[in-house]
C-alpha cells in the first residue's frame, strides 16, 4: 500500500478550473500596489501568456501536495514565477 501511495503522490497532477485571462489577472491585481503584484503583472504583460503562469504554478505546487498548499506558498511561487 505504501508504494501505491508513494506512486500516486509522485505522479499527481494539478490543474486550475475556470477561465483565467490576462484581463482577469489585471483585475485581480488592479488594487494591489505591492511589489509582488507589480512583478507578476509585469511578467504576465511581457509574456502575454496566462497558460505559462498556470502551468508553472501547477508544476511548482505539485511538489507541496504532501505538506499542503497554503496561500503563503502560492504567493511565494508567484514571486518565483515573476523572477523567471
Amino acid at each position: 500500500m505504501n508504494e501505491l501511495v508513494e506512486y500516486l503522490l509522485s505522479n499527481i497532477q494539478l490543474d486550475f478550473s475556470g477561465d483565467l485571462s490576462a484581463e482577469k489577472v489585471r483585475q485581480f491585481l488592479r488594487e494591489d500596489d505591492g511589489r509582488e503584484a507589480r512583478r507578476v503583472l509585469a511578467k504576465l504583460l511581457d509574456d502575454d501568456n496566462v497558460d505559462e503562469l498556470l502551468i508553472t504554478m501547477a508544476d511548482c505546487l505539485k511538489d507541496h501536495v504532501r505538506t499542503g498548499i497554503r496561500p503563503d506558498l502560492v504567493r511565494e511561487q508567484l514571486d518565483m514565477f515573476a523572477d523567471a
